[in-house]
């Protein structure tokens, strides 16, 4: 039994500020082996997710781009090199561990001109309104407490003719492959957690905030509730990961 006072983190029922305060624990914690983790957990396909969400966005030079939950600044690196020095890339994330690690990698691959660093709540972006071309929002949806919320926020700060792009971990959708990614989840993640970043913990939550992330259709519903339109998903890796998009009109 929920109430509007809860949420769920990972498999437990908590109240909102206390999923706030979990969830930026487990990515102080993760910040430093992040990008390594990813590489193992993936066995690198996530470059392929990301390279597709890349494409996907289309981006000119001179545009304005919100990543969003942007981290270590995988996307924020292509985007600003896409851009160019008229365009505006923003690396947008909550947790300051997570941000400052995406300001010093970038810094160190020379990207300065066009890129800023803010750290902000998704639920209440601090941007003027209609203000991005583009904005993605990578593997981080699912760690927000009031997606609805952030997703009317996001649209809100989308320029008309705007795309959002939602690149997350969904439900897999080829016949066999769940039972496959259950046990590869609850067993090896938590293993590969603990041995690699000596934080078993968190991996745990990860496997289990994937499950209680809305399904695909359930989560084009909530983007088209929000406002946007036109709002489809691409399905990747059997459907273990997604990638949604919707447009502001």
């Amino acid at each position: 039994m929920t109430d509007d006072n809860t949420t769920h983190f990972g498999f437990k029922q908590v109240p909102k500020e206390e999923k706030v305060r979990r969830v930026g624990e487990v990515f102080h914690s993760v910040a430093a082996k992040y990008d390594l983790m990813n590489d193992l957990m993936s066995m690198g396909v996530h470059r392929l997710w990301k390279r597709y969400t890349i494409e996907m966005a289309a981006v000119r030079p001179g545009q304005r781009v919100l990543d969003l939950a942007g981290g270590t600044g995988d996307l924020a690196s292509r985007f600003a090199r896409l851009t160019g020095p008229t365009g505006e890339v923003v690396l947008c994330d909550i947790n300051a561990s997570m941000l400052n690690v995406g300001r010093d990698r970038l810094t160190d691959e020379g990207l300065v001109e066009n890129l800023r660093f803010v750290q902000g709540n998704a639920e209440c972006l601090p941007f003027p309104d209609e203000h991005f071309d583009l904005i993605t929002i990578a593997f981080g949806l699912r760690n927000v407490t009031d997606k609805d919320k952030a997703l009317a926020s996001m649209r809100r700060v989308l320029k008309p003719g705007g795309k959002l792009l939602v690149l997350e971990f969904s439900h897999p959708v080829t016949p066999g492959l769940k039972p496959v990614y259950d046990l590869y989840s609850f067993k090896a993640l938590p293993l590969m957690g603990k041995l690699v970043a000596g934080d078993a913990e968190s991996y745990q939550y990860l496997a289990e905030s994937i499950r209680m992330h809305p399904d695909q259709d359930t989560l084009k519903a909530m983007m088209e509730q929000a406002g946007l339109e036109r709002c489809d998903y691409f399905n990747l890796t059997g459907g273990i990961v997604a990638l949604h998009r919707g447009y502001r009109f």
